[in-house]
């Protein structure tokens, strides 16, 4: 763990913080690509190339922007005036401490399933970039291509959106 990996952890802690501290959705959703490229770059130091570059295309390019687009379209941007809390924090945040002891429980149990200092090690996959852009161009070309069309369809309907509202205020 190097100097570099803690000034990408704090980035991504302090982008993924704003996301959720900041009261201007717009300010929310340029931290959460901050946070997004901080995983990006986690990855990308962790010699994930493919899960970096992905991280990079798929969340910072494709869908942080469509979300930015999709607050400034609909005029979701204003803070709201009766407060961002609502009456039933407390059983949001007793979901949310019930999916970190089952995450946390998890991650436990698949740490002492692992062998030993002297056990015997399996060794890493290797598989190349160049084998998983065929498998996407070949095998998983129809998910792909549904995935750009479910974003398309998410676009086109944050622009319908912004066009029936401009025309009902007019």
């Amino acid at each position: 763990m190097g100097f570099v990996f803690y000034v990408i952890v704090a980035l991504t802690l302090a982008g993924a913080l704003a996301a959720v501290l900041l009261k201007n959705t717009v300010h929310c959703a340029l931290a959460l690509t901050v946070a997004f490229a901080g995983l990006a770059l986690q990855f990308l130091e962790l010699d994930a190339q493919f899960a970096g570059f992905a991280q990079i295309l798929v969340y910072v390019g494709a869908v942080a922007i469509l979300v930015v687009f999709a607050i400034l379209l609909t005029r979701g941007s204003e803070t709201p005036k009766d407060g961002v809390f609502s009456r039933t924090w407390l059983a949001g945040l007793a979901i949310a401490a019930a999916v970190f002891a089952v995450l946390g429980w998890a991650v436990l149990g698949s740490a002492q399933a692992l062998p030993g200092p002297g056990g015997a090690r399996t060794a890493p996959p290797t598989v190349t970039v160049l084998q998983i852009g065929n498998a996407l161009m070949s095998r998983y070309v129809l998910p792909l291509e549904i995935v750009a069309l479910l974003l398309t369809a998410a676009l086109i309907g944050a622009v319908m959106v912004a066009m029936h509202e401009k025309a009902g205020t007019q």
